[in-house]
């Protein structure tokens, strides 16, 4: 069976405004940090969704996921921009993880140097 997004995204939307009654400051200055892009004009929303959904997928948010895609598809991103935004965040997690994997093999160089 299929994750129903849908439903997934109105209920998270009814758990957030549950907690913006208990901290409002803190839904407040999420939604600021959220708007304060568009304020520039640089990027489209198109774009901006895009990049919301590389870094989603990079931080495992299907939160954010459903959001983000809902928002992508109404500011016209088709499957295969998605899909290629998508790609980009294959492949920076992958150049992170062999960073990282450089990082490992510095760490056990000097375990058993010293």
């Amino acid at each position: 069976m299929m994750f129903d997004w849908n439903a997934y995204q109105q209920q998270l939307g009814t758990t957030i405004r549950e907690f913006g009654k208990l901290s409002p400051g803190t839904v407040r200055g999420y939604a600021e940090l959220g708007s304060a892009g568009e304020k520039t004009g640089v990027l489209d929303a198109k774009t901006r969704e895009l990049i919301a959904l590389a870094v989603a997928v990079t931080r495992q948010c299907d939160g954010c996921i459903t959001v983000h895609t809902d928002a992508a598809v109404r500011h016209g991103a088709s499957r295969e921009e998605i899909a290629e935004a998508l790609g980009v965040a294959v492949a920076v997690n992958a150049g992170a993880a062999l960073v990282y994997s450089a990082r490992v093999m510095d760490a056990y160089a000097s375990k058993v140097a010293g």
